[in-house]
């Protein structure tokens, strides 16, 4: 039988938790902050990798998104109900979409850039540069 100061593996206590964690607040907080906009912190992320990749397609969104392509494809089909992009046939490969923001796509994110700096001041004011750097030294160590 161990005793309490054994190595025990404590999965509650670990760097993963802590990490998955802060990542869940900040979606919530995100969330939160999106809402009245009419957005989720995925469909934000989105609408945000269109901005930096105009006419992106599904598979490459998916990627940059961190979600399955069948989960990109309900995004995506709802943000074009909202009037937030558009698709269109890629030109050479017609089975590829590509994805551009509207202008009411564009004037949403203006918004949502927003209300996500919101979300990003509290963390960083909670965090240190250091913090900071170590997260994103944690991140490239394990991708």
């Amino acid at each position: 039988m161990k005793s309490p100061d054994d190595d025990t593996f404590l999965p509650h206590d670990t760097v993963g938790y802590a990490l998955k964690r802060a990542q869940q607040a900040m979606r919530l907080h995100m969330d939160r902050q999106l809402r009245d906009i009419g957005l989720s912190a995925p469909q934000y992320s989105v609408m945000a990798s269109l901005e930096a990749e105009p006419g992106a397609s599904n598979a490459r969104l998916a990627r940059r998104t961190f979600v399955t392509p069948q989960t990109m494809q309900a995004m995506l089909v709802k943000l074009e109900q909202a009037g937030l992009i558009t698709r269109t046939p890629d030109a050479d490969h017609g089975r590829i979409q590509r994805t551009e923001l509207t202008d009411t796509g564009r004037a949403a994110l203006t918004k949502a850039h927003l209300a996500v700096r919101q979300s990003e001041q509290l963390a960083r004011d909670a965090a240190t540069p250091e913090t900071i750097a170590i997260l994103t030294r944690i991140a490239m160590a394990l991708g």
